[in-house]
């Protein structure tokens, strides 16, 4: 799974509850760098059972699991354009397609190298 860190507070001018959360990133692994400057913190399951346990006290032993995930035990491969729009969300945005298939251009913000 993915690392991450909630909270809930009370706005105090409003009086609502909110809750927010946020998945923790680190920088990238062989596979990612070409893509994008950072990916997500991905825990195997002892580091997830770690992440998750409420008994951990040592703040080091979690940060020690904030490394990139090893690349090469993930697959990478090409799809569709339509992941770029949140709007969408379907099966089809994982599937494979043709390498040669038109790609949008990369988004201000994002390194082009």
């Amino acid at each position: 799974g993915f690392a991450g860190i909630f909270d809930t507070w009370q706005n105090k001018e409003s009086g609502e509850t909110v809750r927010s959360c946020a998945i923790i990133t680190t920088g990238p692994n062989s596979l990612m760098e070409p893509i994008h400057d950072r990916m997500p913190v991905i825990l195997d399951a002892e580091a997830e059972a770690l992440w998750l346990d409420p008994a951990t006290e040592d703040p080091s032993r979690l940060t020690a699991l904030l490394q990139p995930y090893p690349a090469e035990e993930m697959e990478g491969y090409p799809v569709s354009t339509i992941v770029n729009s949140a709007r969408e969300d379907s099966p089809e945005m994982i599937e494979r397609v043709d390498a040669e298939e038109p790609t949008q251009p990369r988004q201000p913000g994002f390194p082009t190298d």
